[in-house]
């Protein structure tokens, strides 16, 4: 069964900084592209960022560009986003994704449960 877990989400100020984790299980990780979405409960879900398998390629929300980085360990099966300088309005739900293609609306079969991120003013 393939299984995403992510992790990392809190509580912070704006200005300041968090690392995202997503652990997975069951699928050959290193083949699949991996993506992170966020959701807000009034906002649509939006595409934050994804990066091919070997990494070769990495993709970026406009609103995240320049202050997010995603990248993979495919030894620990692990994909991270990085995010800096945090706005009012990065808080979100954060997902992780698996798939098949990296653009922002391609299908993604896998998810994770999502980890919150809010962040203060």
């Amino acid at each position: 069964q393939v299984q995403l877990v992510e992790s990392g989400g809190g509580l912070v100020q704006a200005g300041s900084s968090l690392r995202l984790s997503c652990a997975t299980s069951g699928l050959p990780f290193s083949l699949y592209v991996m993506a992170w979405f966020r959701k807000d409960p009034e906002k649509a879900r939006e595409f934050v960022a994804s990066t091919t398998r070997d990494s070769s390629s990495t993709y970026y929300g406009d609103s995240v560009r320049g202050r997010f980085t995603i990248s993979r360990d495919n030894a620990k099966n692990t994909v991270y986003l990085q995010m800096n300088d945090l706005k009012p309005e990065d808080t979100a739900v954060y997902y992780c994704a698996a798939g098949t293609d990296p653009q922002p609306s391609a299908p993604y079969p896998y998810w994770g449960q999502g980890t919150q991120v809010t962040v203060s003013s």
